[in-house]
């Protein structure tokens, strides 16, 4: 067993001087192939296999080198104070995020509501609505965490969540008008050349990261960090959804695009307004339920103090 092991090893991890021979190797006998016309030759079939060998070395190569420079690159952050404690204390991470995010929401807001004004768009007017909903929630979440540390007071805690429940409801007024005036006014976003699939990488990578996170910040049991998270999964998806219009205004059909482009943004735009839906839903009535049985919990204790003081 151990023999075989050594073997394995051998093969899979041969070292970066036998890697460099292989790929040389494998690129010589694939222009062989090809640029000869080679395909049904005795020597296709070894080179093809030869080729999946040394894709797998290479490979593996390459995620050992991206693993060594991982570890070298947080060695080095862990040497600055300020990034070690993002890296190591969820609670100030989860407050810078916040002002982060705060900033950029303020900031963002104001583009539109400035754009709106300057081209009499009611499009940007509403997008503006939206991004100044989500800056004051977020103001609203800060000032819960500047108050006590995240977990410590839930009654206040949980208020906030339901608060942002609320508000996202509000939100959801917005939403639905911002996807009204896309289908009946036909406006959307517009990228400039390739700009367009940096933002695509953008949305996917802030839809992806904003639902791993409200999974994965439940486990703190703080209602402010769970949701700092669905606020942030609600911005996502308005990205998803003005990278939705930018993309059909830029890759139109050439049958019907009007039509075309109506049908898909009418049933991504309800899809988005049905999930913040949810969510608010979700927040309001899991915040109620848990209030009442921390008041009542509170209750509890105060009739079982006052029983052993009349004792």
């Amino acid at each position: 067993m151990e023999r075989l092991k050594r073997i394995l090893s051998r093969v899979l991890f041969p070292g970066l001087a036998i890697v460099i021979l292989c790929v040389c190797l494998t690129a010589v006998l694939l222009v062989y192939v090809f640029a000869f016309q080679q395909e049904d030759s005795f020597i296709a079939y070894p080179s093809y296999l030869f080729s999946a060998y040394t894709l797998v070395i290479a490979c593996i190569w390459i995620a050992g080198e991206a693993g060594s420079a991982k570890k070298n690159l947080e060695l080095r952050i862990r040497k600055i104070a300020v990034l070690d404690r993002c890296l190591t204390d969820i609670a100030f991470r989860t407050h810078v995020s916040l002002y982060l995010s705060l900033g950029i929401n303020v900031l963002y807001a104001a583009m539109k509501m400035v754009s709106g004004v300057c081209y009499h768009s009611v499009w940007f007017g509403t997008l503006s609505v939206y991004y100044l909903l989500l800056a004051l929630m977020r103001f609203s979440l800060l000032r819960q965490a500047g108050r006590s540390a995240f977990g410590q007071d839930l009654i206040s805690e949980f208020r906030k969540y339901r608060l942002c429940g609320c508000m996202l409801l509000l939100m959801n007024i917005a939403l639905s008008g911002v996807v009204i005036l896309v289908i009946r006014k036909n406006e959307g976003f517009a990228y400039v050349g390739y700009l367009i699939y940096v933002m695509a990488l953008y949305a996917f990578y802030t839809i992806i990261t904003a639902a791993v996170n409200v999974i994965r910040y439940r486990k703190y049991n703080s209602p402010v960090m769970s949701a700092a998270k669905v606020i942030s999964l609600a911005a996502a998806l308005v990205s998803m959804l003005s990278l939705e219009t930018a993309m059909l205004a830029q890759f139109q059909r050439k049958e019907n695009p009007e039509l075309f482009r109506k049908v898909m943004t009418g049933a991504t735009g309800s899809g988005v307004c049905l999930i913040v839906l949810g969510m608010a839903l979700y927040m309001i009535l899991h915040a109620t339920r848990q209030l009442r049985k921390l008041d009542g919990s509170q209750s509890h204790t105060k009739v079982s103090k006052e029983t052993e003081e009349n004792k």
